[in-house]
């Protein structure tokens, strides 16, 4: 496969894999695809565990479930990040960023202009939507065949210095490289977040991963192999828009929008 089409088909993958293990040759693509990136004076601050063990992701399941119901029927969710929920094709070709719920319950369709008003959010509690949400994170995560924690050595992680930005540079880099090979190996790729929004859980997952001092867990991902047809969550979106060149690239200075680039 030519490089740059596996830039252009990177995707994330929001459906479930195949249940298959996944090959520990790949694994060890994946990894060293990761420590090939750039890293400031070739520090390497990335460290990584990968965990298959099934009833370690039963319960990284079920915190990525009930995290997510938690947050979904709090509301807090939404209010940090409507600014990314788009309804409409149209509205999506407009933005050109952010993510496009294309596929809902009927019930929820004529409701979608008030998502993020507080009658909407009591509505879909009424209607358990945080629940349903909840619970298809769950059966995502716990069908997972691997996942993947992503750490940083602390004594190059320290935020608020310029040390924290390389390492997190690097970090970013590495797991761009990752990502792009599962692509080159049928594989798919997932950000399992919603622990990160309940701090609380997101520390049970650092006890169950035994964690070390001198390391913060930074971002767990569930990974596989890809089914040629993807069954879509009965709530679910897509993100393939991308700004126009000229709405993020500039010419001699930030005053003058690149033109003429744009498709």
């Amino acid at each position: 496969m030519e490089f740059l089409d596996v830039v252009f088909r990177r995707r994330t993958t929001n459906g479930p894999f195949l249940p298959g293990a996944v090959d520990p040759e790949h694994q060890r693509l994946l990894l060293r695809a990761a420590a090939a990136a750039p890293s400031q004076f070739n520090s390497q601050p990335w460290r990584f565990v990968v965990v298959e063990d099934r009833a370690s992701i039963e319960r990284i399941a079920r915190i990525s479930g009930e995290s997510m119901t938690q947050v979904m029927a709090e509301g807090t969710f939404f209010d940090r990040y409507k600014r990314y929920f788009r309804f409409s094709a149209q509205e999506m070709e407009e933005q050109r960023f952010g993510m496009l719920f294309d596929r809902l319950p009927a019930v929820l369709r004529p409701f979608t202009k008030k998502a993020f008003t507080p009658g909407g959010q009591a509505l879909m509690n009424r209607l358990r939507v945080p629940q349903t949400l909840g619970a298809e994170n769950r059966r995502l995560v716990a069908g997972s065949p691997m996942l993947l924690g992503v750490m940083l050595d602390r004594r190059e992680y320290r935020p608020g210095e310029l040390s924290g930005f390389y390492s997190l540079f690097s970090m970013g880099a590495a797991m761009e490289n990752l990502w792009l090979t599962t692509v080159e190996l049928g594989m798919g790729i997932q950000f399992v977040s919603f622990p990160m929004e309940a701090p609380e859980r997101w520390a049970e997952i650092v006890e169950l991963l035994q964690v070390p001092e001198d390391l913060e867990l930074m971002a767990v991902y569930r990974l596989g192999y890809v089914p040629e047809e993807q069954r879509r969550p009965a709530i679910d979106w897509s993100s393939r828009e991308r700004r126009r060149i000229s709405q993020y690239v500039f010419r001699e200075t930030c005053a003058s929008p690149q033109e003429g680039w744009d498709d």
